[in-house]
């Protein structure tokens, strides 16, 4: 139990026993460096309960605590907040025991599950910057979730019909003579990639074309020749023709490849995968139940909607007059699919760019409507788009930043800054090359992660890949320059296996202590806002408190033996929160730096 939690039920106590006045909560902030005091009970809040001047309310209200709670050494009132000073004890007694407990914070995994989709990607081009952010955001989130007690299935749905695949597929049975990954040497995905492109061009030729011959502008760009062999090849996939098929599956089969290259580099994965070519059928006979029950109506020319005025949007079209399914009837069919597949599933994130913020929730509302208990657990991580400052790493298609290459260039940088530092003296070239790469992709993540969600993030990667600041690299150094700290007390022959025998704390432990305590409770607030942002800050927050540690308080030079083994073992307990902090992110540390 923490401190707060034992000084909330005192307080109520305290209200009742004084002035026989029940208190609904406790508000609590931290308290001011300036004042006095380890946590601070703000008073004006009770002011609805207890009648009173809110000085000597406080007064009160500190008098009982200190007399009545043995943590409380102590306390002072400014205005309206009740400043409380905990005694050395219950921070020793705390720190005692979680020191050696692994993965603290950590909840013991439940029966409540829920699935958390992301990526998502189309099978027509590369994974580019935007679904970097993507990526980072589900897993983190993933794991966030798992770490505060939910079972969780990671997963996404490929986008591998329609339209834009078969683009990319026409373009390469007319310019592609045959070539493959292994004959060119690229990954599929940029493979295909650049077939897609390479449709875009000839369709923009071909309109030219047509416009200098006479063609109105928005005829040209419906009957350009190139795009209606796309439209006649997506007929014939629909079809089942075996030869368009064939081709399909091949080409997605590049991609997947080339995909599941990108997922490792960066460090994401899934349990389950699902397949637009395999879902675009469902929710249709959902839709036909819904019109029995009155949920959906048909118009005069037999399309369906649903009628959400009432609920503060429009009406929703999700079946087309003739009966062929709208977007939101996929998605419909597929969240059902997912709890019929996985049974135990009481809640789904997805996660997704802000543009889509209106369908979620059209989406969601539909699902209650239906009936599912399900449905309102449903979560929209929304999130803004990632830009980069001017000029800086352009994709090889010139449009987008390709996720490989952003990757490959961050590595680069963490490169090029690591060795103008110059303290890789002792590293061989193998051991080089796997600390760059720890660098960059941790900057690369810690950056984009320790922004809200819902944020527009401006990415600079050489600012990322600073070693002072709120970064990744300068948490990462701390982590390191711990595990030399440990790796010292070693070789002196410091034995931290046992509780230190110290009754009084340094001040500066004390805060560590304090910083410390409150890992749990960052990791369920997280949680609760899906905010992989929270724990990055507290993280860099933990970091700055213990260099300040570092800097003020001797550690392995310390006289005083029980002290010394206090202090390595609070090093020892921070690095731990550090890792496993990091690990929610995705983020690996280094054993040296």
């Amino acid at each position: 139990m923490n401190i707060q939690e034992v000084l909330s039920d005192k307080v109520k106590e305290a209200v009742q026993s004084i002035f026989d006045k029940q208190l609904p909560n406790v508000e609590f902030q931290p308290t001011r460096k300036d004042f006095e005091g380890d946590v601070t009970i703000v008073v004006f809040p009770m002011l609805r309960v207890v009648k009173g001047n809110p000085v000597q309310i406080g007064e009160q209200i500190g008098a009982y605590l200190e007399e009545h709670v043995d943590a409380v050494a102590g306390f002072n009132v400014i205005k309206g907040f009740l400043n409380i000073v905990i005694n050395d004890g219950f921070y020793l007694d705390f720190f005692n025991s979680i020191s050696s407990v692994e993965n603290f914070g950590f909840v013991k995994e439940s029966d409540d599950a829920v699935m958390v989709e992301y990526s998502s990607p189309n099978t027509n081009k590369p994974l580019h910057l935007g679904h970097i952010r993507n990526n980072l955001l589900g897993y983190s989130v993933a794991e966030i979730l798992k770490a505060s007690g939910k079972k969780v299935y990671k997963t996404q749905i490929i986008n591998d019909r329609g339209i834009h695949i078969c683009k990319s597929m026409v373009a390469w049975q007319k310019f592609g003579s045959g070539e493959t990954p292994e004959s060119t040497g690229l990954k599929g995905d940029k493979l295909v990639g650049n077939y897609y492109v390479a449709f875009d061009k000839a369709y923009k030729e071909q309109i030219a074309t047509l416009v200098a011959e006479g063609t109105d502008v928005k005829v040209a760009e419906k009957e350009a020749p190139i795009l209606l062999e796309a439209k006649d090849m997506l007929l014939r996939w629909e079809a089942g023709d075996e030869e368009t098929v064939a081709l399909w599956k091949t080409m997605n089969g590049w991609v997947y490849k080339g995909f599941e290259v990108t997922y490792k580099n960066l460090g994401v994965d899934f349990d389950t995968l699902y397949y637009e070519s395999d879902t675009y059928l469902l929710g249709k006979d959902v839709v036909a139940e819904g019109l029995k029950k009155g949920v959906f109506f048909k118009k005069e020319d037999g399309s369906v909607w649903i009628d959400l005025t009432e609920d503060g949007l429009d009406e929703k079209i999700v079946l087309r007059s003739d009966g062929t399914a709208v977007y939101m009837t996929q998605d419909i069919g597929t969240a059902i699919q997912r709890v019929k597949d996985h049974p135990d599933v009481n809640g789904m994130v997805y996660t997704v760019g802000n543009e889509q913020d209106y369908h979620f929730k059209v989406l969601f509302l539909i699902l209650q409507k239906l009936g599912f208990s399900w449905s309102k657990k449903l979560h929209h991580l929304s999130y803004g788009m990632v830009d980069l400052p001017s000029g800086k790493m352009k994709s090889r298609e010139g449009t987008v930043v390709d996720a490989d290459d952003l990757m490959a260039d961050m590595t680069q940088t963490a490169a090029t800054i690591s060795e103008e530092l110059g303290k890789l003296e002792d590293y061989n070239e193998t051991e080089k090359q796997s600390l760059y790469k720890m660098i960059g992709l941790g900057a690369l993540k810690y950056y984009i992660l320790k922004v809200d969600p819902k944020k527009r993030i401006l990415f600079d990667p050489e600012e990322s890949v600073d070693f002072q600041g709120n970064t990744g690299p300068f948490i990462q150094y701390t982590y390191a320059r711990i595990q030399s700290i440990l790796r010292k007390a070693e070789s002196m022959g410091i034995d931290i296996s046992k509780d230190a025998k110290v009754t009084e704390l340094h001040g500066k432990e004390k805060e560590l202590i304090k910083q410390l305590q409150i890992f749990p409770d960052i990791i369920q607030l997280a949680a609760e806002n899906y905010s992989p942002a929270l724990i990055a800050n507290y993280t860099y927050d933990l970091v700055k408190e213990f260099n300040s540690f570092y800097q003020q308080v001797s550690i392995l030079g310390e006289s005083d033996e029980e002290k010394k083994v206090l202090r390595v073992q609070l090093s020892k307990k921070v690095a731990e929160v550090i890792q496993d902090a990091f690990k929610l992110l995705g983020v690996e540390v280094p054993e040296r730096m």
